[in-house]
């Protein structure tokens, strides 16, 4: 670690007088409008959660596990407005979003998927839309952004498991001044789920984030993050990622994640003290993709995430229900993809995975915790036409547990279908 800190140093010392002779990215800005981009980004999502135990009595009118299942569809539209930046030494520009959701089907009886607000009466909202917009400025190949914005950093990543993501309010700095290597860092002081418009729905409080990730070859990459959630805990992250050319149409390729949290302050989202990592290993053979990977938690609790936002989790096990992350827990999973391209389909792809997890520690007895999971999903995205883009998705799971294994759900099946559709009006 101290060996890669020193390096980046030596590399930022060694480009500071050599930088300005090269092109960057503000000294190339044709102006505020004329590099200006808006995207409608379309997404149905019909999702049907079977718990295969039955109904749960002791759930209340809000959520429809007590009819033994959930159901719900919905369309999120996403208007998304980015400026170029003006002209000059410091280039300054404009982000703007309206994400709107539409309840296609649900009721009193199936609300829970985590797609609408419910009103007083338990219901899914009809419609909701929430608004925002983000200040930037750009001196040659770094930019400033304060506001609403979407975020994906190791260590504070906002959800889009969803119709519509959550959205983060603060302050982020990413450099590109030397090629390769990237540096960030951000404060951020509020966070809103998938189903709300307020801007702080996770009641954060503050949340400080730094980081660096660097490409060594174009083969062999690594990163280190941090962050301080005020009053919850500190994280550190690692990861390094290497890919291996083995002929023209073969490659390995390694992907380590680890995380270490502990609480801090006043500890609001419980006491943490954990320590996680995932090692992948995948082969590729022209259509064929054959992975394999192991996770390992361990500490006194299980991984802590969520007010930092819901996708921080960047390890190789966690999946569409489980995230493989319980106290002491160890997992495999065995994966296969197939591109169809390969096969004179382009825009057809297959997906097969199952995951494994014991030696949970509950907290409760002695026995040892276990779960499993299988996911398939396939996908088509049409290639050209007037629908171009338009894609077609289906994700299954079935998830399995012991009576000892309390973290995340009952025994259930999950099936999603999803219809996105990207446009691109500038």
């Amino acid at each position: 670690m101290q060996v890669m800190k020193w390096s980046v140093i030596a590399l930022a010392v060694a480009a500071g007088s050599t930088h300005m002779a090269f092109a960057s990215s503000q000294s190339e800005s044709k102006g505020f409008l004329e590099d200006s981009t808006f995207n409608i980004f379309n997404r149905m999502l019909y999702l049907n959660r079977d718990f295969k135990n039955g109904a749960d009595s002791s759930t209340d009118d809000y959520n429809s596990k007590e009819n033994g299942y959930i159901e719900e569809a919905g369309l999120g539209i996403r208007l998304m407005y980015e400026s170029g930046f003006t002209q000059g030494t410091v280039g300054v520009g404009f982000d703007a979003h309206s994400l709107s959701s539409i309840k296609l089907d649900s009721g009193r009886g199936r609300t829970g998927t985590g797609q609408f607000a419910n009103d007083s009466d338990g219901r899914g909202e009809d419609t909701q839309t929430e608004v925002g917009g983000a200040i930037k400025f750009r001196i040659s190949d770094t930019v400033l952004k304060y506001g609403n914005q979407i975020v994906g950093s190791p260590v504070f990543s906002t959800d889009d498991a969803r119709i519509l993501p959550e959205v983060a309010t603060g302050t982020y700095l990413v450099s590109n001044e030397i090629e390769g290597l990237e540096l960030s860092a951000g404060r951020f002081t509020a966070i809103s789920r998938q189903t709300a418009t307020g801007r702080d729905t996770r009641e954060l409080t503050e949340a400080n984030i730094v980081g660096a990730s660097y490409s060594f070859t174009d083969n062999f990459s690594g990163a280190i993050h941090a962050s301080d959630v005020e009053d919850h805990f500190k994280k550190q992250y690692i990861n390094l990622n290497y890919n291996l050319p083995l002929a023209d149409t073969q490659a390995l390729n390694f992907d380590f994640n680890g995380y270490r949290t502990k609480d801090d302050g006043q500890a609001l989202s419980g006491e943490t003290d954990n320590k996680i990592w995932s090692l992948a290993a995948a082969y590729s053979l022209g259509a064929h993709t054959f992975t394999v990977a192991h996770q390992r938690s361990s500490g006194d609790t299980a991984y802590n995430y969520g007010i930092d936002g819901g996708g921080t989790i960047w390890l190789g096990n966690s999946v569409q229900i489980s995230d493989f992350d319980r106290k002491d827990e160890r997992s495999w999973q065995a994966r296969y993809d197939l591109n169809m391209a390969e096969y004179g389909v382009p825009g057809l792809s297959f997906m097969a995975r199952y995951i494994t997890g014991d030696n949970i520690d509950n907290g409760v007895n002695n026995e040892e915790g276990e779960e499993n999971e299988f996911n398939f999903e396939t996908k088509y995205v049409i290639q050209d036409g007037a629908a171009k883009d338009l894609s077609f998705r289906v994700r299954s799971a079935i998830y399995r547990a012991n009576s000892a294994q309390n973290g995340y759900s009952a025994d259930l099946n999950d099936l999603r279908l999803i219809v996105e559709y990207p446009l691109s009006v500038l």
